[in-house]
């Protein structure tokens, strides 16, 4: 399947002279559509800044960055919005839901941002808090909500409409194992349907779930592996034997 995101070369300097950092150094990363990526490694080893080049809120100092086929450097910041917007779904660890809406309107304002009816972005927030079983929470506000049925709603923001490319950071961190496990069958469930994932985790369970582990230290890829089978292999068909 074709790359819904690939970093080439790609470094990252913050600073200058004796405060200079380097964040990321000569990486290469390609995920496929309907792959889950999960990105394991020490803390300032460079996963949030490679959830954020590969999400367009911050540019490389060198190296290429292509979203769905598009080199980002050759398009204006107009474009670039816009590719972000309808193609990029994020899930944060401490969710970002608005606090005033409800779930649904929380789900539907992406769409509703891009121009979208009201009407039908609504119907489109129904069906994938339906699939996520939140139906019966979505006019519920998010401070009536559990951190797990929260981080669902969340998930569901960035999944609503036709997102190639979800990006989460750590987005089982502030959740009880359970909830956890909740929210990476939902992340799962998004590859299925044809979206690429990348999950910054420190947590190796969760990353279990995952069709292949990145390991990064002091800015650098130092190892990829597809994982052992992980929780999901107990719901495959034909494994309990």
């Amino acid at each position: 399947m074709s790359a819904a995101v690939e970093l080439r070369h790609v470094s990252k300097v913050y600073g200058s002279g004796p405060t200079e950092v380097h964040a990321l150094r000569e990486v290469d990363l390609s995920v496929r559509s309907g792959e889950l990526v999960a990105v394991m490694g020490p803390s300032g080893s460079g996963k949030s800044t490679l959830l954020t080049i590969a999400g367009t809120l911050e540019e490389p100092t060198s190296g290429d960055v292509f979203i769905a086929g598009h080199e980002l450097a050759r398009l204006s910041r107009n474009d670039r919005a816009r590719l972000r917007r309808r193609s990029i779904g994020y899930v944060f660890q401490d969710f970002n839901l608005l606090a005033g809406l409800t779930a649904v309107e929380n789900v539907a304002i992406p769409l509703e941002l891009d121009g979208v009816k009201a009407k039908v972005a609504r119907a489109a927030a129904m069906e994938v808090l339906a699939k996520l079983g939140l139906t019966e929470r979505a006019t519920r506000y998010p401070d009536e909500l559990s951190g797990g049925e929260s981080q669902r709603v969340a998930i569901a923001r960035a999944v609503v409409g036709e997102r190639q490319l979800l990006l989460a950071d750590e987005p089982t961190g502030a959740l009880d194992s359970l909830s956890g496990e909740t929210v990476m069958r939902m992340l799962r469930l998004a590859s299925h349907d044809g979206v690429a994932g990348v999950v910054v985790t420190h947590d190796a369970q969760m990353a279990s779930w995952a069709d292949r582990v990145v390991f990064l230290r002091d800015g650098r890829i130092v190892d990829q592996t597809a994982p052992s089978p992980g929780p999901e292999s107990l719901l495959a068909p034909g494994t309990n034997k």
